[in-house]
């Protein structure tokens, strides 16, 4: 849309400004939350850049039998809402036209706002505008037609099942959370009246939030959105925080919807008219849900086809939507996610397959399988079994979960094969006779018959490289159907001596999935296969290894003297303040707790073996000059590094360090919300005497995304479960901060270190929001 780079739109506490530019002026003007007398030349002047959706009211009439009251089909604070047909050049469709009326309460300024909003966010789950009329007095906006019009007319509907019901709030939830984080260029929205009124329904029943008239426009680039503004809204949905505080945030939308997800679970509004006064089911709702007394407020022709997991997923997260706190609710994004899931558990329920029949899988073993009793069948299966004529690989995780890979053989073609006769010679768990070849870009089609339903599993390509000196790899893949790369960096090496990437994750619905996926290499490789395991989920990511057990076995001072360093005296010379202890033992705790050196620069601490570590803040180990220096009270130095960085040298100086012994070298940091680049490939380049060998690595300063897949196309990416420890990934502290592993060394008989590390972003972008506490060096 050529229009919107005219426009210029700009906010402050109650108010939305745009400025565009015609061919010979300047315009401007401001929405409040306030009727404007809008000048009708400058109105003019502002819809003329919007000619292009301009209606004749002739034709609206025509289309309308001139308003006849017969084609109204709903009525809101803007007017009366008119169904008609359309005629325009490619044919004719069903429209809806919304007729300003003041003496409804709207006015010039949600006539444009409309305009403008639904012109400059579209998505598939918010009402798509087709026009608009300012003609003869009259303001008409002209919406697509929703044809089962909106939720709050079905929600005591009996024939609208759980199933649906669940898609519809999945559909309006994923527009809200569009608004609220539409792109990082344009401004975040606040609905302000999110109500099951303002839900429609197209002729699919999928969801779409409409009403854009009371919104108001937020910054695009801060983590949170605070707008003064009066209270607008309908009653019953309003966030009680904003009633009472005039403060508008994403999370009174959040609010808000958490009472239409009550809505739609009790199948009915949430206020009634008790003697001509208005009162509010949400309280009640509230209790029902505490008490653990769903079943006294759930619309009576659902509960029967709900799956209890489904049930308790939405009803958690629409509990938490309406916390009284705006900090305790979720974002929207969550929500989906939530949402998504108890949509999941009731597709699985309602389509679950037979219980695998691993006795009827064993008579296609190759080669057949020789087993007494089910135990030894169950053995046999945990160390995997060749099926499908020898394409597929079986087993049975420790949890009992289904794995699989499939065969390059027959589902692989090769676009670009590295050399004719060059074939990886690695011993493959398929036909010995096979020898994959080394290939720059293949194509692999691969389908599987055996996933467990219901399990989480991550997608693997399992290959080995033609150049066995290479750390890293960075190939590319795209799955057939979509039109973006995604791009691996990190390759784990298995027991049986094969490289392992991970490339998708996905939670099972079937047995089956069929994927085709394209993959372009800088540097050849060889596939053994495609892995589908599932998940390994990690709890915590905490470096609780770094928290030392003090051994209560003796209080003798022989025995804490040797745990202590040699040079423990010279160590705590350095302390910046007086160190107090009575025992070795207590000095013994002091040394692992860890204290300040040097005048506070630098931080020293021993690991629970009792091996030295040593901290260097920012300012020791970065270039001065390169950075900004804020304080930071939750930084142990006081001062901290931060900055946009396209990258960054550190030096790494030591000489207090445990002699020929193994360290890593940390870098201790945080990551602000918003970040263009979430890789670093880090150049190492050893001092002088011992010249510039060098080669490259890649090192995460967040979690890497995995492209998720989902059975439908709610979302492209994710950040992934929690993984194990593994080199190049990073991890939460104790202390709040995070760290990730540059590089590793070997100390000499001093203990010294002297490096110097090239860190540099990938992709050439900025690093925004990065913020360094130091580099630590610890033993490995």
């Amino acid at each position: 849309m050529v229009w919107c780079l005219a426009l210029k739109i700009s906010y402050k506490l109650n108010s939305l400004k745009i400025l565009w530019k015609t061919t010979h002026h300047q315009h401007f003007i401001e929405f409040s939350d306030y009727q404007l007398p809008f000048d009708q030349q400058i109105m003019e002047a502002f819809l003329e850049e919007f000619q292009y959706l301009k209606i004749q009211l002739e034709a609206i009439k025509s289309a309308t039998r001139n308003f006849d009251n017969n084609n109204i089909i709903g009525k809101g604070g803007f007017g009366k809402v008119y169904k008609g047909v359309l005629s325009h050049s490619t044919g004719q469709s069903t429209v809806a036209f919304k007729r300003l009326d003041r003496n409804y309460g709207q006015g010039d300024s949600e006539f444009l706002k409309e305009i403008l909003m639904l012109s400059c966010y579209t998505h598939q789950n918010l009402i798509s505008l087709v026009g608009f009329c300012d003609e003869d007095g009259e303001k008409i906006l002209v919406y697509e037609h929703a044809s089962h019009g909106s939720l709050d007319r079905h929600l005591s509907i009996t024939t609208l099942t759980w199933r649906q019901r669940l898609n519809i709030c999945l559909g309006a939830a994923m527009g809200l959370c569009y608004l609220h984080d539409p792109k990082e260029t344009q401004q975040r929205v606040i609905h302000r009246d999110i109500k099951s009124s303002n839900i429609l329904l197209d002729e699919d029943w999928n969801a779409k939030v409409s009403d854009l008239g009371l919104s108001k426009i937020g910054p695009a680039n801060q983590q949170h959105t605070f707008l003064a503004t009066n209270v607008a809204g309908t009653f019953g949905y309003i966030d009680p925080m904003y009633a009472e505080k005039s403060i508008l945030t994403k999370e009174s939308d959040v609010y808000s919807f958490g009472v239409v997800l009550f809505e739609v679970l009790c199948g009915k509004l949430c206020f009634e008219n008790q003697n001509g006064h208005l009162q509010s089911l949400v309280q009640t709702w509230k209790q029902s849900y505490e008490d653990k007394k769903l079943d006294e407020i759930i619309f009576h022709d659902l509960r029967q086809h709900m799956d209890p997991s489904s049930l308790e997923t939405l009803s958690d997260i629409a509990y938490r939507c309406l916390h009284k706190s705006g900090e305790e609710r979720p974002k929207m994004s969550e929500v989906v996610e939530k949402l998504e899931i108890a949509l999941r558990f009731q597709v699985i329920s309602e389509e679950a397959e037979p219980q695998m029949d691993y006795e009827e899988i064993s008579k296609n073993a190759v080669p057949p399988l020789i087993y007494s009793s089910s135990e030894e069948l169950t053995m046999l299966l945990s160390k995997g079994i060749l099926v499908n004529e020898g394409k597929t690989w079986f087993w049975l995780n420790k949890n009992g979960e289904n794995c699989e890979m499939i065969s390059p053989i027959g589902s692989l073609i090769p676009i670009d094969p590295a050399s004719p006769e060059d074939y990886c010679r690695k011993k493959s768990r398929f036909a010995v006779e096979y020898y994959a070849p080394f290939c720059l870009e293949f194509r692999t089609h691969v389908k599987t018959q055996f996933l467990s339903p219901h399990i989480t599993y991550t997608i693997n390509l399992v290959f080995s490289l033609d150049d066995s000196t290479k750390d890293n790899l960075g190939f590319t893949y795209k799955l057939a159907g979509q039109t973006q790369s995604s791009t691996s960096y990190f390759s784990d090496k298995r027991e049986d001596g094969w490289l392992m990437a991970e490339l998708y994750q996905f939670t099972s619905d079937t047995r089956n999935v069929d994927l085709e996926i394209t993959f372009e290499c800088p540097s050849a490789i060889a596939v053994e296969g495609i892995e589908f395991q599932p998940l390994e989920r990690v709890e915590h990511q905490l470096l609780e290894d770094e928290e030392v057990d003090i051994p209560t076995v003796s209080d003798s001072d022989t025995y804490w003297t040797d745990k202590l360093p040699s040079d423990y005296e010279d160590i705590i010379k350095w302390s910046k303040g007086s160190q107090q202890w009575k025992t070795n033992k207590e000095l013994y705790c002091i040394l692992v707790k860890g204290f300040p050196i040097k005048d506070g620069k630098e931080w020293f601490s021993l690991d629970k073996n009792g091996r030295k570590c040593h901290l260097l803040r920012a300012k020791e180990a970065l270039q001065k000059a390169e950075w900004r220096w804020q304080s930071l009270p939750e930084s142990r130095f006081g001062k901290v590094a931060f900055g946009e960085r396209h990258g960054f040298q550190i030096i790494c100086i030591s000489n207090i360090l445990s002699p020929q012994t193994k360290y890593g070298s940390f870098l201790v940091y945080k990551v602000q919300e918003k970040r263009s680049a979430p890789w670093l490939s880090v150049k190492v380049h050893i001092s002088c005497r011992y010249g510039y060998p060098h080669h490259s690595r890649y090192t995460y300063l967040v979690g890497p995304q995995t492209p998720i897949l989902r059975p439908m196309n709610y979302q492209n990416t994710h950040t992934p479960l929690n993984r194990p420890k593994m080199e190049g990934l990073p991890r939460l502290r104790n202390d709040g901060w995070m760290e990730v592993q540059v590089w590793e060394f070997q100390t000499d008989s001093r203990g010294w270190i002297s490096e110097n590390l090239q860190l540099t972003v990938f992709d050439k972008s900025s690093l925004v929001g990065l913020i360094v506490e130091g580099i630590e060096f610890k033993p490995i």
